[in-house]
């Protein structure tokens, strides 16, 4: 079955959706966000294909597009939509598909299901994306304490920010949990750049672990 990898993160704005848009284009394969929350500024599809370099068809359409920036639960309650976890079924494609989350983990879909409950039900390889920052050790290892409590398979860590050696160390230590690589923030960002930075901070052959 072709590889199929969901990118979730520690936590909002942390840089997924560049990683992803960075993935997406090493396996020159297709991006899906099922849920994406505010409108008004560049969506994370748009920003994937602009950075990707991605030919048109291989940005999937979102199931659901919210008006407000808030967690999806509740931009959906404004926008008067009631997210249903069953419409959130996996395409069947031709190619490699990264799927990238809404937040983090715990994130709620409605006031009954939680992003993760998806991922439980998928059980999809995941890359969890994480800060190199101050508090990243206790945000990423109680991310992974709840991805393996749902026996959601873990990829590796994919560290975002600048190397800080000793912290990305201690979570690896203490979680057992691969680092895949680490991209720092680029400036500019371009898809030249994006693409420079993880052809130099990852390995493909170590993202071995979607379907």
């Amino acid at each position: 079955m072709t590889k199929r990898i969901v990118i979730t993160g520690t936590d909002t704005g942390i840089g997924k959706t560049v990683f992803s848009a960075g993935l997406v284009g090493l396996l020159d394969g297709f991006y899906w966000k099922p849920v994406q929350s505010g409108l008004d500024d560049e969506t994370d599809s748009e920003a994937v294909a602009r950075l990707a370099g991605l030919p048109p068809g291989r940005v999937l359409p979102e199931v659901y597009r919210l008006s407000k920036p808030l967690s999806p639960h509740r931009s959906a309650e404004i926008d008067g939509v009631a997210i249903e976890a069953a419409r959130l079924s996996l395409p069947v494609l031709p190619g490699p598909l990264v799927i990238e989350g809404a937040g983090g983990l715990m994130v709620p879909l409605n006031r009954q299901t939680k992003f993760i409950d998806i991922f439980a039900q998928w059980r999809l390889p995941i890359i969890l994306c994480a800060r190199t920052a101050l508090g990243t050790i206790n945000h990423t290892l109680l991310s992974i304490e709840a991805l393996r409590a749902r026996s959601i398979p873990i990829i590796g860590l994919a560290f975002i920010g600048e190397e800080v050696a000793d912290t990305q160390k201690t979570i690896v230590e203490f979680s057992g949990v691969p680092q895949l690589g680490r991209l720092p923030l680029l400036d500019p960002l371009t898809s030249e750049t994006l693409r420079e930075a993880m052809v130099a901070g990852f390995d493909l052959a170590s993202i071995a672990g979607g379907e």
